[in-house]
């Protein structure tokens, strides 16, 4: 058993350690280019929640790791076979009957970890804060990285470019699709622009239509990638929000939470 994941903890433990905080990993069902599997954002999310929490509970914190979302908003990658699609409205809905959950066991520490590009949770957070006593935190545990990132990758990506092949690579490598030289079966990750400058400025916003964004859904060279640079990344991930788990647990709860 590993204590700070709910799913293999039992109530023997759970009657004697209470739990402050409560992490819910957030991925998604989609492809990813030609080679990566459809759970990745549901892997990712999985392997960073236990990392972190696992550093964290050999810290001190009294953290447990909910079991992952396994789906996530797909409305601009529905013309991709089995892309399993959750309007934001029903998985608001979902989250919010789980933090409810929470309040009632008196957990009041809870962390929405977002592995899933497409997963908007900022409307959500807004929703709930007055309407539960349960402090809601949201972190993309990708965007915990990005400026460091360009140290550890060579191309920047969007969607199953370096940086989620190399999380591949080095955390569920037997997923990852190869050819019988090792090579990857992917394509190199190319996109389209739109006919609009402002758009692709980002000066604009649109949901982008993926299957005329990209050729295999995927946005963002990945032959660079590798097992080594996957678990720098983790390395990195884990030193940043670890601690943040820790001071979390251990945080008062008072009229001026959290600052």
């Amino acid at each position: 058993m590993r204590p700070w994941i709910l799913a293999e903890t039992n109530y023997a433990y759970l009657k004697e350690h209470p739990v402050e905080v409560a992490v819910l990993p957030c991925g998604a069902t989609e492809p990813h280019n030609l080679h990566l599997p459809y759970g990745t954002d549901m892997y990712e999310g999985t392997v960073v929640g236990e990392k972190i929490c696992e550093a964290a509970f050999q810290q001190g914190a009294k953290v447990t790791l909910l079991p992952t979302i396994p789906y996530g908003t797909e409305t601009n990658q529905m013309a991709f076979p089995l892309a399993m699609n959750v309007n934001p409205s029903t998985l608001f809905a979902f989250i919010t009957d789980l933090v409810q959950s929470l309040e009632h066991h008196g957990v009041r520490k809870f962390v929405l970890l977002n592995s899933h590009g497409g997963n908007e949770f900022k409307a959500l957070v807004r929703e709930l804060y007055g309407k539960t006593s349960v402090h809601v935190f949201l972190c993309s545990w990708y965007s915990a990285i990005r400026e460091a990132s360009e140290k550890i990758f060579d191309y920047p990506e969007d969607h199953a470019g370096e940086m989620e092949t190399s999380f591949g690579l080095a955390y569920f490598p037997e997923l990852v699709g190869r050819n019988e030289d090792g090579t990857l079966i992917a394509d190199d990750g190319a996109t389209a622009k739109t006919r609009f400058e402002a758009v692709n400025e980002g000066w604009v916003g649109i949901t982008r239509p993926w299957h005329l964004l990209t050729t295999n859904s995927g946005a963002g060279y990945p032959h660079a990638a590798s097992a080594e640079k996957g678990e720098r990344m983790m390395n990195l991930v884990v030193e940043r929000l670890a601690p943040f788990l820790v001071e979390l647990s251990n945080a008062k709860l008072d009229e001026k939470f959290p600052f």
